[in-house]
């Protein structure tokens, strides 16, 4: 379970409600009119646009667009796909504190979000609670150039996904930014950022060209083809400069899971990378690359100086680890489900990592765990349920299982590997049977909680065919 991310601010200036495409053009027409500071909120539905929104220019300083009821799935703004250049953007921004958040936009050409801060600087951007899903190009891109930066950036509990499993070209990404300071990417997931030929995808998470300060915590990456990058080639003009990379769980398909390239003082802690079909879980490369810090890294691969001229200190961290030891390793879930001698409480105490991916506190004084998750065995995947006496079967099952025994006031859920709810009930005593023949095959888990006591647990069940 990822951390929540903090309320919104509020809203600032006028308040415009919209229910339609056309209300939404005028709302922001409104704002171009009024020079911004103001909210457009938008009521659930889906917004398919024909054309371009207004460009958000620097005229247009604090605009927030958001949905209405906070839910990011009731509205879905999108272009006309990603091979139809009718759309090439959704938001489209030059303005300073421009605040996106609450929706799910998608399907266009370019790029969903596109922050531009080659001729004004475009600081304070917050992009939060935003899923961004099948661009052809990267869904958020920070560009820049001449003099300007892009300052002071949030991307906060977003989720990034090709819905088909794989990108459309090799020419994507995550986040791709430019010439970006101090931006934080903190509690986001990113699945799927892949080419769908022998060219690689960009990184799910990428600053570079003369980006500084960067802070990427607690984000969880899932069958990308890159990672997390600081910085691309040997030229520090294209390189980045200090920043964090901290308490992440990184999956790459194909290359390298965190990259340093010209990026100099860059400190990557606590973060557990498993890498496929590549030598490197962990790299840092060329002679611009001076004084990083590599701590309390958990990887199935190495972690390299992979040119042979970086400088820095690599220190507590686990390589070549055996992925039995995780919760569940082929559904990305790379949480620790016991104490491992090697592991736990062997890391380096670091300023910096107070918390775990789930905002556990880290114990300090008695040390802390190598890798993302610090382990606890009072977490949900741990605890044994109580009362005893509880059944699930068939499992694995086809269609219906179910879950029998003296259960008291429980809730059950069914979730995915990744947290997602599909099912919820309320079960007093007895049994109950449960209809899963809609969901695909795969992993399941079932949470059951005592609504009294709260103890729980998680049980899996496999659905197959």
């Amino acid at each position: 379970t990822q951390c929540p991310c903090p309320p919104l601010p509020a809203p600032l200036g006028d308040v415009i409600t919209v229910g339609t495409v056309n209300e939404l053009i005028g709302a922001i027409n409104q704002a171009s009119s009024q020079n911004g500071h103001m909210t457009i909120l938008i009521n659930p539905g889906e917004y398919i646009l024909t054309g371009n929104l207004l460009f958000i220019d620097s005229s247009m300083a604090c605009l927030t667009v958001r949905g209405a009821s906070g839910n990011r799935n009731d509205v879905v703004i999108k272009g006309q796909g990603w091979n139809n250049s009718a759309v090439t953007h959704i938001f489209n921004v030059q303005a300073d504190s421009f605040t996106v958040a609450d929706m799910t936009i998608g399907e266009v050409y370019y790029h969903p979000i596109q922050i531009h801060s080659n001729a004004q600087d475009a600081d304070n951007c917050l992009i939060q609670n935003v899923r961004i899903v099948d661009a052809k190009e990267q869904f958020i891109k920070v560009s820049g150039g001449g003099t300007k930066f892009a300052d002071n950036g949030q991307v906060l509990c977003c989720d990034f996904e090709f819905t088909g499993g794989v990108g459309f070209q090799y020419y994507t990404g995550g986040i791709d930014a430019h010439r970006a300071r101090n931006w934080i990417v903190k509690h986001n997931t990113f699945k799927h950022i892949r080419s769908p030929d022998s060219g690689l995808a960009e990184h799910a998470i990428h600053f570079w060209r003369e980006s500084e300060g960067t802070i990427v915590d607690g984000n969880i990456i899932i069958n990308c083809d890159r990672g997390i990058g600081f910085g691309l080639g040997s030229n520090m003009l294209d390189g980045h400069s200090g920043g964090l990379i901290m308490n992440n769980f990184v999956h790459t398909s194909r290359d390298v899971g965190i990259g340093l390239e010209s990026a100099p003082n860059a400190k990557v802690y606590n973060n557990t990378v498993i890498t496929d079909n590549y030598f490197n879980s962990i790299e840092y490369r060329f002679s611009n690359t001076s004084g990083v810090h590599l701590a309390n890294n958990l990887t199935n691969e190495a972690i390299s100086d992979r040119s042979s001229g970086s400088s820095g200190m690599v220190e507590f961290n686990v390589v070549d680890v055996d992925t039995s030891i995780f919760f569940n390793a082929a559904s990305h879930d790379y949480h620790l489900t016991s104490t491992v001698p090697t592991i736990t409480d062997a890391g380096k105490v670091l300023g910096e990592v107070d918390k775990d991916i789930d905002c556990n506190q880290r114990p300090i004084a008695t040390g802390i765990d190598i890798g993302a998750d610090e382990y606890s065995p009072s977490t949900p995947t741990d605890i044994l349920l109580e009362p005893h006496g509880i059944t699930l079967f068939p499992n694995p099952t086809l269609n219906v299982f179910n879950i029998t025994g003296t259960i008291g006031e429980f809730s059950i859920q069914v979730l995915d590997a990744t947290g997602k709810l599909f099912m919820q009930y309320l079960q007093v005593s007895g049994s109950i049977q449960i209809d899963v023949s809609a969901l695909p095959n795969g992993l399941y888990f079932i949470k059951i909680e005592n609504k009294n006591t709260h103890a729980c647990s998680l049980q899996k069940l496999l659905k197959s065919s």
